[in-house]
């Protein structure tokens, strides 16, 4: 009877244990675009048009047509080139600010089917999408709302059967994507038709966004939409390639006019680099910035792309503040990446994966000041150390400022730390601190904000040590953390090249 009586006790225990309850969201919470796209961590954006052969970065909107016909174009060598670098997919920019469209549109004269390549049958972006599907990167599109070419540019006309019509062939017909993408350039010169005139719009209400981004909602609903008013991706503010040292998932966009509603191009910029702690939406940010000193190929800045190094830097300034890295390629008139541009994404494609290879903290101890319900199954430390970027350590409802040690058994040396939430719950954690067991003492080395989805904190040198600690210092809520790594840095040394 004793026995009975303890076994249905034990029972009871279990089940109480593995029914505790998970911590209840904190604010917004992202969408499955959303959770794919911080997956990502890096994709690149890709000028190619008539610029590339005017040696212009915005074209006026006059541009001959037969301009356009790169000799040797290669989908497969720029998205590999891209896929080497350890980026996870391209935005296709479809049409530029100049209006020629690089698929066959149904929409405008000004288009691919006008110029020579391939005799009037080419289609750069299917050519992209059969290359994104080969190499298994994901792929987005950008498709100007400012058309210097169209004679219907500033009327309602342009938005409903140009603008809106081009976005839904592009998201009918190239799919699936991963984003669209949209920017805030708004009128200006341009050619027009022929009227080379200067055109100015309403950059709160003309597109009416609502009703646009619609389009993508209905046709590309897995698709995030990126814009400086989001919804689900907002810019950085600057076109430098990083986030705020703090840079919040939460974002709530306004207008720089009182009582006007915020739009592309229409936003207070600068406050999409930090985001807000208590803003409205989830929307992280995305730092784009171009691999050479123009977006679109110039022949005069051959050699001058950005280091290995440099993009290193970048990484951990925009994916490792939990934004995304959008690298600006630029193909050459052949159609091609200029080979220096090639070899210099390989490097870093390198380093990243060297780097991130070990994680120094697998196989260690840990132990946590408190674990949600005592239940270390479901909610205990030992979840920051397998692959799952969701299961997760959780603390009590009332433990907002948690302690986790991991002992490392034996001294090992590091000088990156990755953090995660599981970001499903939302962004939950606004300080951490971390330190090293150094001289028989803890040493503070390194401290955080805004953990998010994704947080590297690179250390100005490299630790050894054997024991390390993490201190949340500050959270609104009990923690819900999904990642703790430790990493080396891996540095290649530059190849040798030999003069002929």
């Amino acid at each position: 009877m004793k026995r009975t009586i303890l076994a249905i006790l034990a029972c009871f225990l279990f089940i109480q244990a593995f029914s505790q309850s998970a911590p209840k969201p904190y604010g917004p919470l992202p969408s499955k675009g959303q959770l794919n796209w911080q997956a990502m961590g890096m994709y690149c954006i890709i000028h190619f048009g008539p610029d590339t052969y005017t040696d212009k970065e915005w074209g006026y909107g006059d541009e001959d047509p037969q301009i356009f016909n790169p000799s040797h174009f290669d989908a497969m060598q720029i998205v590999g080139a891209a896929k080497a670098g350890g980026f996870k997919g391209i935005i296709v920019v479809a049409k530029h600010h100049d209006g020629f469209c690089l698929w066959p549109t149904k929409t405008t004269e000004h288009n691919i089917s006008k110029s020579p390549y391939k005799n009037g049958k080419g289609d750069i972006l299917r050519e992209y999408r059969e290359a994104c599907d080969k190499l298994g990167m994901q792929m987005g599109v950008y498709c100007s709302p400012w058309d210097r070419n169209s004679a219907l540019y500033g009327k309602p006309e342009y938005v409903t059967d140009v603008y809106r019509k081009q976005l839904e062939e592009l998201y009918s017909n190239y799919g699936p994507l991963f984003i669209v993408w949209h920017d805030g350039a708004n009128g200006g010169d341009g050619y027009y038709g022929g009227a080379k005139e200067v055109r100015k719009i309403d950059r709160s209400t003309y597109y009416g966004w609502d009703i646009t981004w619609e389009i993508a909602r209905r046709l590309q609903p897995n698709a995030v939409i990126f814009g400086d008013v989001g919804p689900d991706v907002r810019w950085v503010g600057n076109e430098e390639g990083h986030a705020g040292e703090t840079s919040w998932a939460t974002y709530t966009p306004h207008a720089p006019e009182p009582g006007k509603k915020p739009g592309n191009g229409f936003t207070k910029d600068s406050e999409g680099t930090e985001g807000q702690r208590d803003g409205e939406f989830w929307m992280p940010a995305e730092c784009d910035v171009p691999f050479r000193p123009g977006w679109f190929y110039h022949k005069a800045q051959d050699g001058k792309a950005k280091s290995a190094d440099s993009l290193l830097n970048l990484y951990y300034k925009s994916t490792g503040r939990g934004a995304c890295l959008d690298l600006g390629l630029e193909p050459d008139q052949r159609g091609m990446l200029n080979d220096d541009d090639v070899q210099k994404l390989k490097e870093f494609g390198n380093m990243l994966k060297a780097t991130f290879a070990v994680n120094l903290a697998k196989g260690a101890t840990l132990k946590a000041s408190n674990v949600r319900g005592g239940n270390l199954v479901k909610f205990g430390p030992a979840h920051l150390l397998d692959n799952d970027r969701y299961s997760y350590w959780a603390t009590d409802d009332k433990i907002r400022t948690p302690e986790l040690i991991l002992d490392l058994h034996k001294p090992k040396s590091f000088n990156v730390i990755r953090l995660r939430e599981n970001i499903k719950l939302g962004q939950r954690i606004d300080e951490v601190a971390v330190d090293a067991w150094q001289n028989g003492k803890w040493q503070q080395v390194a401290s955080a904000t805004s953990i998010g989805g994704n947080r590297l904190i690179r250390l100005d040198q490299s630790i050894k040590t054997s024991k390390v600690r993490l201190r949340v210092t500050k959270a609104p809520v009990c923690i819900a953390l999904s990642d703790f790594g430790l990493f080396e840095e891996i540095k290649f040394p530059p190849p040798v090249v030999h003069s002929p």
